[in-house]
């Protein structure tokens, strides 16, 4: 008992065990090249206005709880921006630290912005750095102290896409994973989502950004992820106004209807006033339906260590 009682005081003069440790940032792919990548210099800008744009080289930001709080969950979050630039401070760094503080630890991904300057095909360097995100979470779950069967994506806007493709595309790999690491989200939260390529639904500037102005039925096929749902595709968390201006709510409604035909567990919150980014909506409403389906859920029953 007394080996137990010192155990534990040594843990809590550990500054880990009250408070979150610092942000860590790696470069997503680590020292090894880039795939789909062309030369280029590096211009990303906007990093100091949480706004960015123009990036090539994409990297992966990760936050941890404290270990009082830890509850060994985990979400990959995808900021939105329209495939044009990141939104990378209120749908990046703001939403991590609030799922910091209830325990969960957070992954946020600077992913490539499409662009034939740094790519040899656009449309899919976004999926590829989402896939590598997800190989990243679950390569380093052990030394994070993280359940790999607890990892989950977030994604806002066009990042909802990128979380919806991830979730739909984990299988189809497009990036190398000699040991064969589960690509797929554990569970799934899609806050005002671009969802479908359909030109009568989805979001014109995004699916320009991501496809070109012409882009093939093949192609709109492929990034339309309400044809691509199957029972595999991870249980779902929907969120969206139904005023939003800029992505119609016909996205979600359509991968929700995609979810219940293929008999995948799915929730769906319809707001009645919100708009896009939720800037008419209290921020404890739409992060505490977050946070109370996670719950309800089990996916943030306590670690056992």
């Amino acid at each position: 008992m007394a080996f137990i009682s010192l155990a534990v005081n040594a843990e809590e003069k550990d500054p880990a065990y009250f408070f979150p440790p610092k942000m860590q940032s790696f470069p997503l792919y680590g020292d090894a090249a880039i795939p789909n990548s062309k030369p280029t210099v590096d211009e990303e800008t906007g990093a100091d206005k949480g706004w960015i744009q123009k990036v090539s080289r994409p990297y992966i930001q990760v936050y941890l709880p404290a270990k009082v709080k830890a509850t060994g969950a985990s979400v990959v979050i995808f900021p939105g921006g329209a495939y044009w630039g990141l939104t990378f401070d209120f749908e990046g760094v703001q939403q991590a630290n609030y799922f910091v503080d209830h325990g969960i630890a957070a992954f946020v991904v600077k992913y490539r912005i499409p662009n034939d300057l740094w790519m040899t095909d656009k449309s899919i360097g976004p999926l590829q750095d989402a896939q590598q995100a997800m190989k990243f979470a679950r390569q380093h779950a052990s030394e994070w102290n993280l359940d790999p069967n607890r990892m989950g994506a977030v994604g806002f806007s066009a990042g909802g896409h990128l979380a919806s493709t991830l979730a739909t595309h984990f299988n189809k790999l497009k990036i190398e994973n000699p040991d064969k690491i589960n690509l797929r989200p554990d569970f799934l939260v899609l806050v005002y989502p671009v969802i479908s390529m359909d030109s009568k639904v989805t979001h014109l500037d995004s699916r320009k950004a991501l496809l070109g102005e012409k882009p093939s039925k093949d192609q709109i096929r492929f990034f339309s992820n309400e044809l691509q749902v199957t029972a595999n595709t991870p249980p779902t968390l929907l969120l969206h106004a139904v005023d939003d201006k800029l992505v119609d709510v016909k996205n979600t409604l359509l991968f929700l209807e995609a979810l219940k035909q293929a008999s995948v567990p799915v929730e769906a919150h319809l707001y009645e006033k919100g708009d896009h980014g939720f800037f008419l909506l209290p921020r404890d409403r739409w992060q505490g339906d977050i946070i109370e389906w996670l719950a309800s859920n089990g996916w943030l029953n306590l670690k056992k260590n």
